[in-house]
């Protein structure tokens, strides 16, 4: 149930963060998403929303087709 979880919230993420214009924008989308990942598996907030503003801030970056 957990990997069910964590695989829609990421995909959720994603597709947040591809709706951003800027990427102060999609840092504050996968922070929120990475709180709520953190949250369904009981993990650390604080981290699980550091670690989705990294991601959603350097998506574009990586070229990911749904940060463009």
């Amino acid at each position: 149930m957990q990997i069910k979880t964590i695989a829609l919230a990421a995909c959720a993420a994603f597709t947040l963060a591809g709706c951003q214009w800027n990427d102060m924008q999609r840092a504050g989308a996968g922070a929120g998403a990475g709180a709520v990942v953190a949250r369904a598996t009981g993990g650390n907030l604080l981290t699980g929303a550091l670690i989705g503003a990294g991601v959603g801030a350097i998506c574009d970056d990586v070229n990911i087709d749904l940060c463009n």
